[in-house]
């Protein structure tokens, strides 16, 4: 719709609501929801199913929110088209099927539902119920995202980032991920963090890194948290601060990011930040080179070679130089051929095979 119908469109529903269909969701008044709702009453329609959604005032019914949505979303009503449109792609209280998605999205993103255009621009993105077209889902994320949606707003960034349905700009880029960031969006806030601490799309400025991956990683981001300890590791942006680095480091360690398990891990050999601590080393380095992480596991390698943390152990250290040699690891390779020459034949057998099933369980 064009703004001043919209505006009609708006002011109109709301005075049919309130004389017709009132707030039932507000008064938790689930009969007089209900006779509206059989009444043709769109807004009360809408209503009922987000009662049966919820579980407000009725058992948690998905089936029956379907019910409604469709009836009111069958008038035309937008946010029921939308909410039809989740209910199809999550398959709750349907088969999923993301095609029926696409068609209640569409209806709901053309007459000007951000949400709507932004999920309608993932299903073009990922090709999901559509064929994949990366220009159409630039087309709905710029909608969305002109109506301040930070999701499309973030989305939207990371097409023009990646060159995906438009010309690769990453001041485009940091244009978008900037207005979702100062919406508190933390992926963008990492992403925007990024940007500055490698110099795309704005002057490199490790302060603004800084300050962007804080404010993900207090909110939990696990990119930020782990970009933010390198930050302090190295005194970019910042002072110097080892035990700071362990601090982030940690958190995202503990959320399974692999660098920075391997990090931690090296913080804790090398007694930087905290307390020298090789079991703990040994702790880290393990989770980070069961995540496939080659350096891991080729310091995981000399860790069961020199016994630091762990009894030496030839066998293990084999297994590990081996793993990390298929990834073609020069070093891993060198220590492997070389600690093969200090074990007995069936060592060597044991740990070749040991390497072959860890291949297997991990691939």
């Amino acid at each position: 719709m064009k703004i001043l119908q919209k505006i009609c469109f708006v002011l109109l529903l709301t005075t049919f609501s309130s004389v017709y269909g009132g707030d039932c969701i507000k008064d938790n008044d689930i009969d007089d929801c209900r006779v509206k709702a059989e009444q043709g009453i769109p807004d009360s329609q809408y209503n009922l199913g987000k009662m049966y959604y919820k579980g407000q005032g009725v058992p948690q019914d998905y089936k029956e929110a379907v019910k409604w949505y469709r009836l009111a979303a069958e008038q035309g009503y937008e946010v029921a088209q939308y909410n039809l449109g989740v209910m199809y792609e999550r398959g709750q209280g349907v088969s999923q099927d993301y095609k029926a998605a696409v068609k209640w999205y569409r209806l709901a993103a053309e007459q000007g539902v951000p949400q709507a255009q932004h999920h309608l621009g993932n299903k073009y993105r990922k090709g999901k119920g559509v064929d994949q077209d990366y220009k159409e889902a630039v087309k709905w994320y710029r909608l969305a995202a002109e109506q301040g949606d930070d999701e499309a707003q973030y989305n939207l960034g990371k097409m023009y980032y990646k060159g995906q349905g438009v010309t690769q700009d990453y001041k485009e880029a940091v244009k978008w991920y900037r207005l979702a960031a100062e919406q508190g969006d933390d992926e963008a806030q990492s992403v925007l963090g990024y940007m500055y601490n490698e110099g795309k799309g704005v002057p490199q400025d490790y302060k603004e890194a800084v300050k962007w991956y804080g404010l993900a990683a207090e909110q939990g981001d696990s990119s930020a948290q782990y970009n933010l300890g390198l930050n302090f590791y190295k005194g970019e942006g910042v002072l110097q601060d080892y035990k700071e680095a362990v601090k982030w480091y940690r958190l995202a360690a503990e959320q399974g990011i692999p660098l920075a398990q391997f990090n931690l891990g090296f913080m804790y050999d090398h007694g930087q930040g905290v307390r020298k601590d090789y079991k703990q080393a040994f702790k880290w380095t393990r989770k980070s080179a069961e995540q496939g992480h080659t350096e891991s596991q080729y310091k995981l390698g000399l860790i069961y070679a020199l016994g630091k943390g762990v009894h030496n152990d030839y066998v293990m250290a084999h297994m590990y130089f081996n793993i990390a040699a298929v990834s073609g690891d020069e070093n891993a390779i060198e220590y492997r051929d070389l600690i093969a020459k200090e074990m007995t034949p069936s060592q060597l057998e044991k740990a070749q095979d040991l390497a072959r099933e860890w291949m297997r369980t991990h691939q």
